[in-house]
């Protein structure tokens, strides 16, 4: 008898903590999701430390330090971003870096070091890739998108009368994983109307959205079918236009995959009045339809 009326607390103490527990987490999840909308709340960086702590401890995910992926995404997706997130390589004597366009939309806040580790811009802020997730499985595959915006791009930088041609606000590029679901991961960089894989003159004419031409290049294996091959976890910027490609030595101008600040696009696409010179993200083709060919 004192056996079970000493046992009847303990459970109801256990269940106590467990309903606590959930709710701290369901607290922490709704803070990061604000967060991750850009939404401003008194102490956000001390909100998001909280958030992060109470995630992990709650073992809700297997790694600490990315709430706002695992509130967005959730434990199993939100990791996958993370590990198939590439180094960031950019071309030697370049300085512009993608930022986060809520709070740069000008070199001045956007542009860094011309070589070496890139981890900050010169206006101190993170460099950035924001993400969206087109989840096909189980009969398709899962789409991992790192969109990155920049505060301009200038593809004849330098050029004598063609310099202004090349010239536009706002610019944003991407590298995308296609993980299949017998898991094999394939990669590839948008280059100005096209995707690109490794880097070759066999891209101009996916560059130039010469559709037709393209596809009989990619029919004879001149050039990978639709941009897409064997993951490298390295994508190569072109400085000025910021063209990408995909491949293995990250140069002497690069940021560390694992120091790009990742950010949930989806809820910002949701709320986000801003305009850009070019369509964003959300408005291209790509983002319903992630085996698209173009980049508009």
């Amino acid at each position: 008898m004192r056996g079970s009326v000493l046992e009847q607390p303990r459970s109801e103490r256990g269940q106590s903590t467990v309903e606590w527990v959930g709710l701290l987490a369901l607290v922490a999840v709704l803070a990061v999701g604000l967060l991750a909308a850009g939404v401003r709340v008194p102490g956000t960086s001390l909100a998001e430390a909280i958030a992060s702590r109470i995630l992990c401890a709650t073992t809700i995910a297997d790694s600490c330090g990315e709430p706002a992926l695992i509130a967005a995404y959730g434990d199993e997706i939100g990791r996958l971003v993370r590990k198939h997130a590439p180094v960031l390589a950019f071309e030697d004597g370049s300085h512009g870096l993608p930022v986060d366009w809520r709070r740069c939309r000008g070199s001045a806040c956007g542009d860094g070091a011309e070589e070496g580790p890139v981890l900050r811009a010169d206006g101190g802020l993170p460099v950035t890739a924001f993400v969206h997730v087109v989840d096909r499985r189980p009969e398709g595959a899962l789409y991992i998108q790192y969109w990155l915006y920049y505060a301009d791009s200038a593809t004849f930088r330098g050029v004598p009368i063609a310099a202004a041609r090349g010239y536009h606000h706002d610019d944003w590029e991407s590298v995308q994983v296609r993980i299949d679901a017998d898991g094999r991961v394939d990669q590839r960089a948008s280059s100005h109307h096209g995707y690109n894989y490794r880097r070759s003159a066999a891209n101009w004419v996916s560059d130039a959205g010469f559709g037709p031409l393209r596809e009989v290049e990619e029919a004879v294996g001149v050039r990978a079918e639709n941009g897409w091959g064997p993951e490298t976890h390295v994508l190569l910027v072109s400085g000025g236009s910021h063209a990408g490609n995909l491949g293995d030595d990250p140069g002497r101008r690069f940021t560390p995959a694992s120091a790009v600040r990742l950010i949930p696009l989806e809820p910002l696409a949701a709320t986000s009045g801003a305009e850009f010179a070019i369509s964003p993200p959300w408005r291209k083709r790509v983002w319903r339809d992630p085996e698209a060919s173009g980049t508009d």
